[in-house]
């Protein structure tokens, strides 16, 4: 019987030399634009978000098999492709939404047809998401209440692109408790977008977002009042985790083109890779590598049978992060002075990943939410615990930056 993760392997680099990823990948870089194209074709084989329910739009996939299908399209393809497929996860939010609201934002989005972003981040409350100051007012109209958006929102990708965004402001209350999520169309009036750029995932094209007396129709509010991070809980665990295979996919593509030109390129009359030099520090990143793709796995098992905790997750994306960077960085040095420029995609490998480190929770915040559950709170003092911190649930030092 044909081994089923195999025939997807195969499909994923079907699929990724048909369109030409890889040198999709450099061009989108160089000239950065959201690659709708792209996004698109991923949505018609339903590839975006597979590991939710059809009924949203999904394929009810296993996340195992999702977490294959990022990983592969970060090897075949690059990186930009495998966080297409994530961007409904992202969004994942909206099913807490009316009827109509799904409808019109969330079921497009499996298909690739609207672009819906995230906005937590602000000028002053990143790691510390529970220090949110963008408030949401409801007020008396002539028709129906609405509340009125007022602040700013920094570091969003698709700041300038995305078409809807899932936008979180405070509502009363201190804390995480406090925070209401609104799916807010940006072309609505008072709203005033910048773009930016950054040293990575330039396609993301991150940047400013000012909300100056928005008004949003009461039925945007997407669940109840004060529950926007309880709704996130469960989505930002996953996250983390299928990130660590989409910077392990992109490591092992490295790796492999890494190893075949230290084995052909000639030094001093013998194989550059018959240098211990060269030679012991990629054994080290296999080792590595291996070690924190095993700690990546066993972590989507759990994913699969719905027992993946904080700390897990926080850890396999830390360490997979970590062992990627290294991992790029010894392929850009053995491939001398092409592995700097333009003529390997490590470069280009090394930057994305580098944005590991600061979103979707900092390698710091990593490591004190698993610090936090392995040793528990009280041996490691981050903030004054109060009754807004409860187990299980997002307190902002679990939520850290969230892009996308």
């Amino acid at each position: 019987m044909p081994d089923e993760g195999s025939a997807l392997d195969a499909e994923i680099r079907e699929f990724c030399e048909r369109l030409r990823l890889a040198q999709r990948y450099r061009e989108i870089d160089e000239r950065p634009v959201f690659p709708w194209k792209e996004f698109r074709a991923l949505g018609s084989v339903g590839w975006l978000g597979p590991r939710f329910p059809a009924a949203l739009g999904g394929r009810g996939w296993a996340p195992s098999r999702e977490a294959r299908l990022v990983e592969g399209l970060a090897r075949w393809g690059g990186s930009v492709f495998a966080k297409l497929v994530l961007q409904p996860g992202f969004s994942s939010v909206l099913a807490a939404a009316s009827v109509p609201i799904r409808e019109r934002w969330l079921t497009p989005l499996f298909r690739g047809e609207v672009l819906v972003g995230n906005q937590i981040t602000e000028p002053g409350a990143g790691s510390d998401a529970g220090a949110l100051l963008m408030t949401a007012t409801l007020e008396p109209g002539p028709g129906e209440p609405t509340y009125v958006l007022n602040g700013t929102k920094s570091g969003i990708a698709f700041a300038e692109e995305a078409q809807a965004a899932i936008v979180y402001a405070r509502t009363g209350g201190e804390g995480t408790r406090g925070i209401s999520a609104f799916l807010v169309p940006q072309d609505l009036r008072g709203i005033q977008r910048e773009g930016g750029e950054d040293l990575g995932e330039r396609w993301m094209r991150r940047g400013t977002v000012h909300y100056d007396r928005v008004r949003v129709p009461r039925d945007h509010r997407i669940g109840e009042e004060g529950a926007a991070f309880g709704l996130l809980a469960s989505e930002l665990r996953q996250e983390r985790v299928l990130l660590s295979l989409v910077y392990l996919g992109l490591a092992r593509a490295s790796l492999d083109e890494v190893e075949r030109y230290v084995m052909g390129r000639r030094a001093f009359g013998r194989p550059l890779g018959s240098f211990e030099g060269v030679s012991f520090p990629l054994m080290e990143d296999e080792a590595r590598w291996s070690a924190a793709h095993l700690l990546s796995l066993e972590a989507v098992r759990h994913m699969d049978d719905g027992s993946l905790g904080d700390a897990e997750s926080a850890l396999a994306k830390w360490f997979a992060n970590e062992t990627s960077l290294v991992a790029l960085d010894h392929a850009m040095q053995f491939s001398g002075g092409a592995g700097y420029s333009h003529d390997t995609l490590h470069e280009l490998r090394w930057r994305d990943v580098r944005s590991g480190k600061l979103a979707h929770g900092s390698s710091e915040i990593l490591l004190l939410v698993a610090a936090r559950e392995i040793l528990g709170r009280e041996s490691l003092p981050y903030r004054k615990v109060t009754k807004d911190v409860r187990p299980g649930s997002p307190s902002s030092d679990q939520m850290g930056e969230r892009a996308g």
